[in-house]
């Protein structure tokens, strides 16, 4: 009988963020059976813990404070450890945010444990919890299980169905945390605007562009500021997320003119990433095998290309539209416009 921790974070306003909810699914679903404790940590839990009081917990433990809103390692890190001695946890689930991710491995390392990232699935097995994960750039599938304890596992998001249960009073076991000294005061925080934001993982269209927006067209000259506008026009229209090709993104280095709004950070499946966005529309884009494999856990993907017999007309797109992706956007941005 394993005794399991869920460890979860506040926002800003309280709230708990999907991938939390997330993970509160996967332990409902997959771990019933298992003695489920939940940690959060925030200035306020007790909004966050009514929110989830319908989940089967038998515990609910928090650390509160205004030391403990913002993210710090040294925070974070004295909240955690705290949670998983007051709990007794042998496995201890939290959610990839990137506060947890900065953080697990060193209180893993505090408590004697071990830690395994990008989990995308929990299930036991025989009696033996075993965990899924991909290596290779996403082209392998792996089980693993491990016998030392406390072990420490952080999900992925877009895995799971966010939990979505009744409100309810939860009573909340504050832990008494000391905190820690730290060197880093936060003094507010920047966001980009809303236009200029092109990364969006709730979205539910993922667009990706391929190098072929940079290539010369019909006219024989190539058009980086058109596809610009282009890209840019749609992403705010439908607030889709927007994606790359890997040779877009690269195509810096070879000295070519490159879409000035594109970063590495939006190549698909860079430092093994997946995307799993409901919709997929990739434009300009070959789709062999490097394109694709990164975003595989699309639900429905379309494509436009010219070329009737690209990667995308062999079985990895639902529909491709053999058109001029330039024209195309022009019509549909038209469309959006009204």
């Amino acid at each position: 009988m394993e005794t399991i921790l869920l460890l979860a974070h506040t926002d800003a306003d309280g709230s708990l963020p999907k991938p939390a909810l997330e993970a509160v699914s996967a332990a409902r679903t997959e771990l019933a059976g298992a003695r489920l404790v939940i940690g959060i940590i925030g200035a306020d839990v007790q909004a966050a813990a009514n929110s989830i009081a319908a989940c089967g917990a038998e515990r609910v433990l928090g650390v509160a404070g205004e030391a403990f809103a913002q993210s710090r390692y040294a925070t974070d890190a004295a909240a955690t450890e705290a949670l998983c001695r007051a709990s007794g946890a042998t496995v201890v689930v939290a959610p990839g945010t990137s506060r947890f991710a900065r953080v697990l491995p060193g209180v893993a390392y505090r408590l004697g444990g071990r830690v395994d990232t990008h989990v995308t699935g929990i299930s036991v097995l025989n009696g033996v919890l075993s965990l899924t994960r991909w290596f290779y750039r996403q082209r392998m599938e792996a089980s693993l299980t491990r016998t030392p304890r406390p072990w420490f596992v952080l999900l992925d998001p877009g895995c799971y169905t966010p939990f979505a249960g009744a409100q309810g009073e939860a009573v909340v076991e504050m832990v008494a945390v000391p905190p820690p000294a730290t060197r880093t005061t936060v003094t507010g925080m920047r966001s980009p605007k809303a236009d200029e934001q092109t990364i969006r993982p709730d979205a539910k269209l993922l667009f990706v562009a391929g190098a072929g927006w940079t290539k010369k067209q019909a006219d024989g000259a190539a058009h980086p500021q058109d596809a610009e506008q282009l890209i840019l026009g749609f992403l705010r229209a439908s607030q889709a997320s927007l994606g790359s090709s890997k040779s877009l993104v690269d195509l810096s280095g070879e000295g070519q003119e490159v879409l000035r709004f594109m970063t590495h950070l939006n190549q698909v499946g860079q430092t093994g990433s997946t995307p799993r966005h409901p919709k997929g529309l990739s434009t300009c884009c070959h789709g062999e095998e490097p394109h694709v494999v990164g975003w595989r856990f699309i639900t429905e993907r379309r494509a436009i290309n010219l070329d009737a017999n690209c990667g995308w007309a062999r079985g990895k797109a639902d529909v491709l539209y053999v058109a001029d992706a330039f024209e195309v956007m022009r019509r549909v941005n038209a469309m959006l416009g009204q």
